[in-house]
């Protein structure tokens, strides 16, 4: 038996044990046996005779609001329940052509609406370090994968975070392109100036290897750039290179050991030639009461197509459309993705957009213009923690605003439309600690070798 058909089986045989399903950490939603099989005897095909790509028979994750077509594509929701993609995203063609195999798709947070994966029809996924803890969210089932050794490399998305958060609680590299720098062609909308398709991998250059395959100008989503997409190479030092640390990102409240592990790898970066200097992202403290307003008033609009009449599931309700209509989306949307397009609704409504929404785009402008002036001031790249905290405990955070606060330092990113990563720099009490490089637009380059020698430099210490 050939060797990709052998690492397929193995990676299949993970996706199909219980401790990965709904009575274990609930991780894989879906996944089809056959489909991967064939896809494998394909790459060997092409093995045997050519180049079959960079990551020939590579196992592959999907985040389940992404499209494939041989799995249902449900974002977690009751009211996508086995609905079928008729097509696929952009991402997974190019991975296909690669050489990657799709080998299932991840529980996530009900529309990627969330931050500890705890809002999915298909109940919570654990954490596989502690599993009385969250993986993060909204990619937790994605991240987890990674984490748990299912497959070396998953699919995610974010809107404020849902790649890099989960990355972080899960101790692996989450990477945010660029806004553009990757086709959002195949992805459920939520927010559709914010939303972005990123990779998860165990190490920087696996996720940068991946990132830079997924890139690209795309014909079918009239969002992604025409800019050159460069190739992964190897960094040694960052000599000539100044990193900005944002006071913004430091409070007085952020996690001591949160806190000590961030400056030991600032120490780190100094040890590998970086200057270090202090900054401002003034404009940082806003960023979530301005992300909590653009994203729910986008995705009130995207999530009204599903209706009962184009997509999932249907409920007659008392006989006519507009019954079927509210039946079918009060009993398909949970909790939290009601509460969202209630919120988006409210802000775009006659006597509040103004107020609400119109001002929200300015401080956007406001937050892009930090970014720039520091980049523009002779700042390579900025690092900050990932999250304020390490992965909480399931059920711990009740309030649905304290759960947002837990994007207070990813937000930004997004808002700006930076590319930005987290990537493991140590651990507190066992669970892992998340450090955050942020480039300019389009610098992938440079924040992947940032990310190369931060995790040379730091070694082993990034696992403990």
């Amino acid at each position: 038996m050939s060797d990709i058909i052998k690492t397929i089986e193995s990676a299949l045989d993970k996706v199909a044990d219980p401790k990965y399903g709904s009575d274990g950490l609930n991780i894989v939603i879906s996944y089809n046996k056959e489909a991967s099989l064939a896809d494998a005897k394909k790459v060997q095909a092409l093995l045997d005779q050519t180049d079959s790509g960079p990551l020939a028979g590579v196992p592959l994750i999907v985040k389940d609001n992404i499209a494939t077509l041989d799995t249902p594509t449900t974002c977690g929701s009751k009211i996508l329940r086995g609905y079928q993609s008729p097509y696929e995203a952009t991402v997974i063609s190019k991975l296909r052509a690669a050489g990657a195999i799709p080998v299932a798709k991840a529980n996530m947070d009900e529309f990627a609406m969330g931050s500890s994966t705890e809002n999915s029809s298909y109940g919570p996924t654990k954490n596989p370090l502690d599993p009385t803890r969250v993986p993060g969210g909204s990619s937790g089932g994605s991240a987890a994968a990674v984490a748990a050794g299912i497959a070396p490399i998953a699919l995610g998305s974010e809107t404020g975070g849902s790649i890099r958060q989960p990355a972080a609680f899960c101790g692996i590299v989450g990477v945010k392109p660029t806004y553009g720098r990757v086709s959002r062609y195949g992805l459920v909308a939520f927010a559709s100036s914010l939303d972005q398709i990123g990779v998860f991998a165990n190490n920087v250059k696996d996720a940068a290897v991946a990132t830079y395959i997924t890139a690209g100008k795309d014909p079918r989503d009239a969002t992604s750039a025409d800019v050159a997409v460069p190739g992964y190479s190897e960094a040694n030092d960052l000599n000539g290179m100044t990193i900005g640390i944002p006071k913004e990102y430091f409070p007085e409240s952020l996690d001591s050991g949160v806190r000590a592990r961030c400056n030991a790898a600032i120490e780190a970066l100094k040890s590998a030639g970086a200057s270090i200097k202090e900054i401002s992202l003034p404009h940082s403290s806003l960023a979530i009461q301005t992300y909590y307003i653009i994203a729910p008033a986008e995705a009130s609009s995207n999530l009204a197509r599903f209706d009962g009449v184009r997509y999932g599931v249907r409920k007659s309700g008392n006989g006519d459309l507009t019954s079927m209509y509210e039946t079918t989306r009060t009993e398909g949307f949970g909790d939290e993705v009601l509460r969202r397009i209630m919120l988006g609704t409210y802000v775009l409504s006659h006597g509040y957009y103004d107020a609400y929404y119109k001002k929200a785009l300015s401080v956007q402008s406001l937050i892009r213009q930090d970014f720039s002036n520091a980049f523009r001031d002779g700042v390579d790249a900025i690092f900050t923690p990932t999250t304020p905290t390490t992965a909480f405990k399931l059920g711990a955070v009740t309030d649905p605003y304290e759960m947002y606060l837990s994007d207070v330092f990813t937000a930004t990113a997004n808002i700006a439309g930076v590319p930005a990563m987290s990537q493991p720099i140590g651990r507190v009490d066992g669970m892992p600690v998340g450090g955050q490089i942020i480039a300019n637009h389009f610098d992938e380059p440079t924040m992947f070798k940032v990310a190369t020698v931060l995790e040379t430099t730091l070694g082993q210490d990034a696992h403990r």
